[in-house]
């Protein structure tokens, strides 16, 4: 089922500031349903209260065109009071699965952050090996900001990494399709075989050993 269009709210971040928690991170990751390179998460903590004309615009990231992500992420980047990204490569996607792989890239992306966050709000997990207190949220990166501002982020910072490598493995389009499942990415899986950064783990890649 898509996710409908629908501008994050600030809800959950004012139920916490209203107990007087200040340093709230909103964590999301991208990369889950890629079948190459690896999977990528942000953490963000945003000041307790600001004004920028750019606030109207967050969505969650699969929501935006390339541009308005890479404006607002830099928009993000500049207001946040801390942000972290943490990167979990193919291999150990494949050696841990594709779940605790996501957990992993958010507890790194978290770990960065200075202040260290009293509170995170996540895009649907939890993180046990996070001493934090926390909120795993369906569908947060559609219903809160700062998830959905931790999806700009991460996507952005996955967007740029599989661009560089696909200047390195040509052929399978990965700057246009990130290394998700597009025509043109299977066709050439299947013409070229997989590359050194697919998941071997990851249907269709087991198939074209």
């Amino acid at each position: 089922m898509l996710k409908t269009d629908r501008r994050p709210s600030f809800i959950e971040e004012e139920t916490l500031l209203a107990q007087g928690i200040r340093f709230i991170a909103g964590v999301d990751e991208v990369g889950r349903g890629s079948i190459a390179g690896p999977v990528v998460a942000a953490a963000v903590i945003l000041p307790d209260s600001f004004k920028a004309s750019w606030l109207a615009e967050v969505r969650d990231s699969k929501q935006l065109c390339p541009a308005k992500r890479e404006t607002l992420a830099s928009c993000i980047r500049e207001t946040a009071i801390a942000f972290g990204v943490g990167v979990v490569s193919h291999k150990l996607i494949d050696t841990m699965g594709i779940v605790r792989a996501s957990k992993l890239a958010m507890k790194l992306a978290v770990d960065k952050l200075t202040p260290v966050p009293q509170y995170l709000l996540i895009d649907y997990l939890r993180l046990p090996a996070v001493p934090l207190p926390q909120k795993g949220i369906v569908d947060g990166d559609c219903k809160c900001f700062s998830i959905a501002c931790a999806s700009i982020v991460a996507k952005v910072a996955r967007d740029e990494m599989m661009v560089k490598l696909d200047r390195h493995y040509s052929g399978y389009r990965w700057a246009e399709n990130k290394g998700y499942c597009t025509e043109a990415h299977l066709a050439a899986l299947s013409r070229l075989g997989p590359s050194p950064i697919h998941r071997r783990s990851f249907e269709p890649v087991r198939c074209c050993g």
